[in-house]
């Protein structure tokens, strides 16, 4: 018997989006007074480290962070959705654009990947 992920919020509340490593942007989510219970995640040192190295990834792939991250969710094999979500039509044609992505996610391409997030991995 198989079970399959439906994933939701790809992007970790935009914290795989990059935004977030030079501080809280006012135009953001973690600018909301009512969001800021995800503050401590969205600006969190090592998480932000972490994005940075993914970031890198991205661009030896020729994408941003985000399709990346998207990407990564849709080439799991334990996930059979990828819910996104978007605040400007910009989002969204950049969130569609990640399915360009996936065939460049190549098995070591993931495993560089859950290298990097391994210790984020509890």
């Amino acid at each position: 018997m198989r079970g399959d992920l439906t994933t939701w919020s790809p992007l970790a509340s935009g914290l795989l989006t990059g935004k977030y490593r030079a501080g809280v942007p006012a135009d953001s989510r973690g600018a909301i007074p009512r969001m800021k219970f995800l503050l401590d995640d969205l600006t969190d040192k090592a998480k932000n480290d972490t994005v940075g190295k993914l970031e890198a990834v991205a661009k030896e792939l020729g994408c941003t962070l985000a399709q990346l991250a998207i990407a990564w969710c849709a080439r799991n094999p334990n996930v059979s959705t990828v819910i996104t979500g978007a605040s400007r039509v910009s989002q969204v044609e950049e969130n569609l654009r990640a399915a360009e992505f996936i065939p460049k996610l190549t098995p070591a391409v993931m495993e560089r990947i859950d290298a990097i997030v391994a210790p984020h991995a509890d």
